[in-house]
This record gives structure tokens, C-alpha cells and sequence, in this order.
């Protein structure tokens, strides 16, 4: 069932926050859907309630031209297929307007992300405006971006600038956005602090305070970069080294404060590097691709699940469908 990142909000807000996951293959889509519905091992596997839980799936411009948009919906719309059970936002990460406005005339998103957020502030509203007229009168919802994180992912850069809370309010009430992404010391790849560096939750906790109540927020840059799947990757001839990222144990105390949504990306591709690598090491004689994505498939999905227990969202798909199902 795929539905709007607003619908998935509402259940969540000062709660916990819904994992929002980016993926650009048909290994990572499997994946993604068997750690949601606790179906570690594989497709077959019943759903387990206790750990099962809402997500959103986020495609990048840079997915979208890996191989074609139309790969990553297909395969989207077969997951749908494969696992019914699963509740989920589709959801476009940090659109251009162009792009933005292809996604919503596709009928597929039920979510975009416009990121005018290196723009001047007043021509951040305008187009972040335009972009919401668009999207609600086809019944799509928009993220926005005031603020600017640091690192580079995919082609998305910038320098720190972290989110005024006056100017959020402000933004919020002149664009109409639905939820807006927040900078509050989070950057994107994987070396995001180094010292004493971290979240910043007072700023976070005066933004809350800005904005209209129970608006929901949204923290990018938020992977973890787990020691344990780094030194893999290092164990297995990488070489990352001083890698860093947001303590899981930030997630919830984040989510008290109206974070919504955390967006995890590079957790997934450390994930999909280790596995490969270790693949290679270890069956040197193995030309199959089928071997590393089995593999592969089965530790996202692990990952997933352990990644949702410490979102809090784990264990809530099935209140999500009862509030969605008795709203219709």
C-alpha cells in the first residue's frame, strides 16, 4: 500500500521516526521490503508483527539516472505485488524543481522533496511555492529544506548552515510545504563529525518550538555508519578510513522533538560494500552475481530491522494499518 509521508506523520509524531531508505537496484528494493516486514531469510517468510514496521522508500536523481526511472517504479510496483503486507511512501530525495515537477506529473510518488536550500532565502520560498501548488493540486506532498548540511552524497553538496528556527516558521507559513528537512549538524556521507561534533538538539528543540504544532521535521544525513560494517569493508581490502556518523541511540530523542523521518542512505551502501567484498575474498572462484546478492539481500534485511528497532518504529505497521484503513 503505498500512501503519503502526511499520512505516515500523524501516526508517528513524538513518537518515532520512519525510516527513509534510498535504493537504486533490484537487491537493495528486496532487501528494503524483507527487513520492513521482519522477513530475514527470505520472501516466504511469514511477516512478523513485532518487528514489521512503515517506511519510505526515496529515489535520487542519481538513482534515476543510474539506469532509467522506469526500472526503479517497475520494480517498486512488482515489490508491492511480492509483499502486500508492506505500508510505504515513495518518495522523491532532493528534487530540482524539473525533476520534481516529473515526478508528480508520473502519477507514481506520492511524496517529492524539493531542495532550493543553497538558494537565497526568498527564492527558496518562491520555488519551494511553486512546487507545492503543483504537487497538492495532484494530491502530492512536499518536503522541503531550509538550512544546509555539509559532506557530498550522490551531487548533493554544501557547507553547514544550520536551520534558523524564526525563518522555519516563517517558510513553513509562506510555502505550504508538508514537512520540512531541518539542519541541525548532520552531513551527508559517511565522515560526518570529527572532534566534538554532533546533533544539535537545542537547535533542534527551539525549531519545534517555532514551528505550527505537531509539524513533522525531517533529519538528513543521518546514517550511522556502523564500526562494525567499516571494519568489515577494511577486513575485506577497503580502505575507509575516520569514518563517522549519528549515534542510532540520537534517533529516538530526535523524534520527541518532531523528526518524522531520518534519512539513511550510506548505511545501505556500506552494507552492499562489505557484502561484496567479503563475497569476492572468500569464493574467489565464484563468477555468479547471484551469490553476493543473495548474500546481500539478507543482510539489508537484517539491517533494516535492527535499523527500525532503534527508529521506534518497529512493531507499528500494524496500528498504521488499522488508523489508515478506519480513516477510509
Amino acid at each position: 500500500m503505498i500512501v503519503t509521508t502526511s499520512e505516515l506523520f500523524r501516526h508517528a509524531y513524538g513518537k518515532y521516526a520512519l525510516g527513509a531508505y534510498n535504493i537504486n537496484n533490484l537487491e537493495q528494493t528486496v532487501g528494503l521490503f524483507r527487513g520492513n516486514l521482519g522477513k530475514v531469510k527470505s520472501n516466504d517468510d511469514p511477516t512478523n508483527p513485532a518487528v514489521s514496521a512503515p517506511f519510505i522508500i526515496q529515489i535520487s536523481r542519481g538513482a534515476r539516472s543510474y539506469s532509467d526511472k522506469r526500472f526503479l517504479e517497475a520494480m517498486i510496483r512488482t515489490a508491492e505485488a511480492v509483499f502486500p503486507d508492506a505500508i510505504f511512501a515513495v518518495h522523491l530525495d532532493h528534487g530540482t524543481e524539473e525533476t520534481c515537477y516529473d515526478a508528480i506529473d508520473s502519477g507514481f510518488y506520492s511524496s517529492v522533496m524539493i531542495d532550493a536550500s543553497h538558494e537565497p532565502f526568498e527564492k527558496n520560498i518562491e520555488i519551494t511555492r511553486r512546487v507545492v501548488d503543483r504537487a497538492h493540486a495532484k494530491g502530492v506532498v512536499v518536503e522541503a529544506e531550509l538550512g544546509q548540511l555539509g559532506g557530498v552524497e550522490e551531487d548533493v553538496q554544501g557547507s553547514v548552515c544550520l536551520t534558523d528556527p524564526g525563518q522555519a516558521a516563517e517558510f513553513i507559513e509562506k510555502t505550504g510545504c508538508d514537512s520540512l528537512a531541518v539542519a541541525i549538524g548532520t552531513s551527508h556521507g559517511a565522515y560526518k563529525f570529527t572532534g566534538t561534533q554532533g546533533l544539535r538538539m537545542d537547535r533542534l528543540a527551539e525549531i519545534q518550538k517555532a514551528v505550527p504544532k505537531n509539524f513533522p521535521l525531517v533529519m538528513h544525513g543521518s546514517s550511522s555508519v556502523p564500526k562494525e560494517w567499516v571494519d568489515r569493508i577494511n577486513a575485506a581490502g577497503g580502505k575507509i578510513k575516520n569514518a563517522s556518523g549519528v549515534p542510532e541511540e540520537q534517533y529516538l530523542p530526535a523524534a520527541k522533538l518532531g523528526i518524522c523521518k531520518i534519512n539513511i542512505d550510506t548505511d545501505g551502501r556500506l552494507v552492499w560494500c562489505a557484502t561484496l567484498r567479503e563475497v569476492f575474498r572468500d569464493k574467489p572462484e565464484d563468477f555468479d552475481l547471484r551469490t553476493s546478492g543473495k548474500v546481500f539481500m539478507a543482510n539489508y534485511a537484517e539491517y533494516i530491522a535492527h535499523k527500525n528497532k532503534m527508529l521506534g518504529s518497529a512493531g507499528m505497521l500494524e496500528s498504521v494499518r488499522a488508523l489508515l484503513t478506519g480513516r477510509k
